[in-house]
């Protein structure tokens, strides 16, 4: 009996230890691997180049050179207005993060026409009429900065504003004037009447840089990750333009005064490209080597 007391001891004492020295062995079985999220890719950064067409609507008033002699008289601008116009532009620019981004732009506006007529009542009481043809194209050059707000549905809406410079080109101004010319009658007693004489004032052309300020705001479609189109409004301000000088309003031949257009501005829808040069996208990091408990 004691025997098997014994046996039975020895027995459970190896079983013990055999399950002790399981313990301590490396799992036969490899742990299941863990999974690593690939990294997220930045769909902005670095470079691109931009490319732009769009459409122009122009304002400005005319400041003629005779309204200077004007002091005590009136005068009334009608339809002074200029057409429609084209502009083309590039640039190059770079995107600082997901939302902020700027670039350097240039463009050339094409020649547009102005017309209108005044009329004027002069200090004398006769009253004088001028129609005014001519046209002018433009140069300019901006340094924008642009809030991009956010991306739904591959559209991000931005904002911007932009700074530099413009220079105007007047060129082909014609002013026809009716003005009154005393002519005496001499069957009369003294009785003066008047007729309409028409002038002709050319001006030449004449240019003139100025400082020149633009709002942006407009939609961007990106169309894949190194291209994107954008459809935008500009608010453009391009200061003032002159021609240059001609002759006088009397066609007496002698030298005038240039005419001056202020407050140039324009109204623009235009559709833009861009072309990242940075494709922005990574390879994701290799996993983490596998490590066994020893």
């Amino acid at each position: 009996m004691r025997s098997v007391k014994y046996l039975i001891a020895a027995g459970a004492a190896s079983l013990l230890s055999t399950a002790a020295l399981a313990a301590d062995m490396p799992s036969i079985m490899p742990p299941p691997p863990a999974y690593y999220a690939p990294p997220v890719v930045e769909d902005f950064g670095g470079w691109y180049l931009r490319g732009d067409i769009g459409q122009t609507n122009t304002r400005g008033k005319l400041y003629a050179p005779g309204y200077d002699d004007l002091s005590t008289a009136s005068y009334t601008q009608i339809g002074h207005e200029f057409s429609g116009g084209t502009s083309v532009g590039i640039g190059v620019g770079y995107q600082f993060n997901g939302w902020l981004r700027a670039d350097i732009t240039g463009e050339y506006r094409s020649k547009i026409k102005f017309s209108g007529t005044d009329f004027v009542t002069g200090s004398n009481g006769f009253n004088y009429s001028d129609s005014y043809n001519g046209g002018y194209y433009s140069f300019v050059g901006l340094f924008n900065l642009y809030a991009d707000l956010g991306t739904w549905w591959c559209i991000t809406p931005f904002i911007g504003v932009g700074i530099g410079g413009a220079h105007n080109t007047f060129s082909g101004l014609q002013d026809a004037g009716i003005s009154p010319l005393p002519i005496f009658n001499q069957t009369g007693p003294g009785i003066s009447q008047y007729v309409n004489t028409p002038t002709m004032y050319q001006a030449n052309a004449g240019s003139k840089t100025n400082f020149a300020y633009a709002l942006h705001a407009g939609l961007a479609y990106k169309v894949s990750n190194n291209f994107t189109v954008e459809l935008a409004y500009r608010y453009l301000n391009m200061g003032e333009g002159i021609t240059g000088t001609g002759t006088t309003f009397d066609a007496t031949k002698t030298k005038g005064r240039a005419f001056q257009f202020q407050d140039l501005t324009s109204q623009d829808i235009r559709l833009g490209m861009r072309w990242n040069l940075d494709s922005g996208s990574y390879l994701p990091p290799p996993p983490p080597p596998l490590i066994r408990k020893g």
